[in-house]
């Protein structure tokens, strides 16, 4: 049970992990610094939140899991989404939760501290759907604001997401490219939700929206019918871990 500004909820975190990674298979058997990298995840969402499951489609995954002392689900392979292999998983759960927290299975550094920021999202009424942004700073520089592999979020005034994309958004007109991120705050998506149960299994059964197939960012469909995503504004870095390639990068952090 989490409680925040009065408000009590049965809270739930679940990390989709798959194995048949197309850019990275096995991916959460990696060894990192002497433990798997769903071990690491697993570890530091149990420091925000009572209780964690893995929901994984391979039984290596849920052995590996229960070998560390974790708690695992079998979910079908034929999931679309984490947030479909989500939804599955805790309709085998006997407890009832009010939030179920998405945790990317690939983040083994994830700060317990944005799981709960996320959370406190839902101090908020009108909160259906949870996640965090980071704003981009002028030392991340205009290659950074540029690359699609970093979505960007606007958000009005009540911190209330309003679109997502792989371009920069917005665009400043009249005022050089370079200058942009020095005259306007932007905002990189990190890709961390949370749902109120039953809006959860509202959105698993919407069809695919023109805006999410244009963009491959699934949070569109929700906005395009219309949900409330609230955003989170964190100031870590997220750091996930795509391809090989992307250990090396991180292998200070294990130190």
């Amino acid at each position: 049970m989490i409680i925040t500004q009065n408000k009590s909820y049965r809270i739930v975190g679940i990390i989709p992990a798959r194995y048949a990674s197309t850019r990275f298979p096995g991916k959460p058997l990696i060894d990192l610094g002497g433990k798997t990298m769903i071990e690491r995840v697993y570890t530091q969402a149990s420091k925000a939140l009572d209780d964690v499951y893995v929901a994984t489609d391979d039984e290596r995954i849920l052995q590996t899991v229960l070998k560390f002392g974790g708690k695992a689900i079998m979910t079908s392979d034929n999931h679309a989404s984490g947030t479909d292999r989500c939804y599955e998983a805790i309709s085998k759960i006997d407890t009832q939760f009010d939030i179920i927290v998405n945790i990317q299975g690939d983040e083994p550094f994830i700060q317990p501290s944005q799981i709960l920021q996320l959370i406190q999202c839902f101090d908020d009424d009108n909160t259906q759907i949870a996640t965090l942004a980071k704003p981009i700073s002028e030392k991340d520089g205009i290659e950074y604001l540029e690359n699609p592999n970093h979505p960007k979020v606007i958000i009005n005034s009540n911190r209330k997401a309003l679109y997502f994309s792989r371009s920069v958004i917005p665009y400043i007109r009249g005022i050089e490219k370079e200058k942009w991120i020095s005259t306007h705050e932007f905002y990189k998506h990190i890709g961390l939700y949370a749902y109120k149960s039953d809006i959860l299994k509202a959105i698993t059964q919407l069809s695919q929206s023109p805006l999410e197939l244009s963009e491959s960012l699934e949070q569109l469909r929700w906005l395009e019918h219309g949900y409330y995503i609230k955003v989170g504004i964190s100031d870590f870095e997220t750091i996930g871990i795509d391809t090989p390639e992307d250990i090396d990068k991180i292998k200070h952090l294990l130190e």
